[in-house]
């Protein structure tokens, strides 16, 4: 049985992850199966920055040499290793949602047992989003619900919350993510027989073939940053009608008169105001003169 770390039961503890993938041929045999995918995606990364989540180290030497910087994240629950062995040491302790990287530092990002393990999934694909540059990718690995690797306790891949490819993409969706290409791995059976171990390549390469989804153990999902356009108020009402400066040249609009200030005829009670051109004009004028002198006589 694969066990677990201490105090947490979703968190794997970093020297049994580290005793899996270096010390065991059913470890390494998962490891140049799923870094096969990885490199058929991703086949260089000449300067660029690279940053590993969860335990992705077995992913990520293949682009020491070629990358502009490499980083190894390490959540706290897990525990975290020196790395790269005989190297300076590019590992690093973080709190799963709260990475110390700047915002849009990361041209690659990989997540190996990081997301199937986080308490807050949620939190942790928002920090993904932070720290992934514009024109950026990432790559989720996370164990098939519907793979035989899932099922077995003696592998990481046993522990957690696994996935079906739909349920992975919706999350990341959510998230503002856009998936752009997936992958399966680890056709194999989760077994150390010789047999198994021997023949691996072969299955993998006709899983890839025959079931590229159901009966692989791990799914792959690319995925690049969204970012949306600022909403801005009143720009949908001024391009709804752009052209109407020119509608003055098939006809133009009728527009309300300006009207000036009410004359002393028009305040004058009982006098209906007709308006400075009507005939009634100057009678109208005549009968208020009339009535004033009435009203001092």
């Amino acid at each position: 049985m694969f066990p677990i770390g201490p105090g947490v039961a979703m968190h794997l503890d970093v020297q049994n992850l580290k005793s899996f993938y270096y010390r065991t041929q059913l470890g390494r045999a998962a490891q140049r199966a799923i870094r096969g995918q990885l490199l058929d995606l991703w086949p260089e990364a000449q300067g660029q920055t690279v940053i590993g989540f969860g335990f992705a180290v077995p992913l990520l030497r293949p682009y020491l040499a070629q990358s502009r910087r490499t980083i190894a994240l390490m959540p706290g629950q897990q525990g975290v290793m020196a790395w790269p062995d005989g190297l300076p040491n590019i590992a690093v302790l973080a709190e799963e949602t709260q990475w110390p990287l700047a915002t849009g530092m990361a041209d690659k990002l990989i997540l190996m047992h990081g997301l199937e393990t986080c308490e807050n999934p949620g939190m942790l694909l928002d920090e993904c989003w932070r720290v992934l540059g514009p024109g950026g990718r990432a790559i989720f690995i996370v164990p098939n619900r519907s793979g035989l690797w899932a099922r077995r306790d003696r592998t990481p891949f046993g522990f957690g919350r696994p996935y079906s490819l739909g349920q992975l993409e919706t999350q990341l969706l959510k998230h503002r993510f856009e998936p752009e290409r997936h992958r399966a791995a680890l056709f194999a059976p989760p077994s150390g027989r010789r047999f198994w171990l021997r023949t691996a390549a072969m299955w993998e390469g006709l899983g890839r073939r025959v079931s590229a989804y159901m009966a692989g153990g791990v799914l792959l999902v690319e995925v690049s940053k969204q970012v949306y356009a600022p909403r801005r108020s009143g720009l949908r009402e001024s391009v709804r009608t752009p052209l109407g400066v020119l509608e003055g040249i098939t006809g133009a609009k009728p527009k309300p008169a300006r009207r000036g200030p009410r004359s002393p005829v028009e305040e004058s009670p009982g006098v209906a105001w007709t308006g400075a051109g009507s005939p009634d004009f100057a009678a109208a004028c005549a009968a208020s003169k009339r009535r004033s002198l009435a009203e001092r006589g």
